[in-house]
């Protein structure tokens, strides 16, 4: 595959899905910050789609399922490079190593998510971080493992694209290992300046960390693991804890 038709192929990848997010994101911030202070600002997740239950829940899980769709193409197009190995091989999908990804991943979200805690803390009391809310106020028999589902999409699509697609591609540009790390974690920082500057930074430090191990080991599994979990808590979490934790 040429060069060109390389680079072609990840604008239209990321065009579907997270560098479309990156813009809106950076649009969402320009608005908030021509509003008012980024400390008086709420960034709602998992928002609801209709007052109407039934409704809701084909919203949700249509946006959980279309959301999925330019992770399909991306694989999709890796299968086609026939001089390369095995996407399982080139992203680490085999069967092989799932209960040590698994413990991977558990310790990843460890390390990512207590000092995470910290930082939103931190970023809010700073004031460049915005009050962020991870589940609907309305909840229904089916929101807590619809919030499950959303983790596992947020985990599936950030880092099957963001890490392993996008890595893979830049290094057959012939990207050097440092650049493409971070070209993946501004990207993750990016697409989350939504929730403030305090947020996105600590997206990178996340980009950077992940992507680095992804060069490391080349399996994505556990870096998937790791961000269910983190978001699993974070959805989950606050739906059940915010009446009862005042900094929620």
């Amino acid at each position: 595959m040429s060069d060109r038709r390389l680079k072609t192929e990840i604008w239209i990848v990321l065009g579907l899905s997270l560098g479309a997010s990156a813009i809106y994101a950076v649009v969402d911030l320009t608005a908030t910050l021509t509003r008012g202070p980024l400390k008086d600002a709420t960034a709602t997740l998992n928002r609801s789609q209709s007052d109407r239950e039934w409704l809701d829940l084909t919203y949700q899980l249509l946006g959980i399922g279309f959301a999925l769709v330019p992770v399909a193409l991306a694989i999709y197009l890796m299968t086609l490079d026939k001089d390369q190995p095995s996407v399982r091989e080139r992203l680490g999908l085999d069967r092989g190593g799932a209960r040590s990804d698994l413990l991977w991943g558990v310790l990843l979200a460890l390390v990512i998510g207590i000092p995470g805690i910290g930082l939103y803390l931190l970023g809010r009391e700073l004031g460049v971080t915005a009050q962020i809310v991870t589940s609907p106020v309305d909840t229904y028999w089916w929101t807590i493992p619809v919030l499950i589902l959303a983790a596992i999409k947020n985990a599936v699509v950030e880092e099957v694209i963001v890490v392993g697609y996008l890595t893979t591609r830049l290094r057959r540009l012939s990207w050097g290992v440092p650049q493409t790390i971070v070209a993946s974690a501004v990207l993750r920082g990016t697409y989350h300046l939504y929730q403030g500057f305090g947020q996105a930074v600590g997206n990178v430090v996340m980009g950077l960390l992940f992507g680095y191990w992804f060069t490391r080991t080349q399996r994505v599994l556990p870096l998937v693991i790791a961000h269910t979990i983190l978001d699993v808590i974070s959805f989950v979490g606050y739906a059940l804890l915010r009446d009862h934790v005042g900094w929620l």
